[in-house]
């Protein structure tokens, strides 16, 4: 593989900023705790008319979320079953039997 020619790199950096007080300098050194404490959201724009604010947004999901934990809750109880023998039904035995 052939390295091209360095290029010289043009030095657009003002002369007033002092190279020597930037050293040190750590890439990424906040972009997780900044990532963390944001969760953006785009609406639609007929959405963005109805819901004007942050917080109309806000209760109207709290609303729903309440309103979708309440109908799983009610399909998760079910009715308990009486813990009774089942009663054994009149087979053909028993239809003969009561014909004679």
């Amino acid at each position: 593989m052939r390295k091209g020619l360095a290029q010289p790199i043009e030095d657009d950096l003002r002369p007033e900023y002092d190279l020597s007080k930037l050293k040190g300098g750590v890439r990424g050194k906040y972009y997780k705790r900044a990532i963390a404490g944001t969760n953006l959201v785009l609406i639609e724009p007929d959405l963005a008319e109805v819901f004007p604010d942050n917080n109309s947004v806000n209760s109207a999901l709290r609303l729903l979320l309440n309103a979708a934990n309440a109908a799983a809750a009610r399909s998760r109880r079910h009715r308990s079953v009486p813990n009774k023998r089942l009663k054994r039904t009149a087979g053909k035995r028993g239809r003969l039997a009561a014909l004679r």
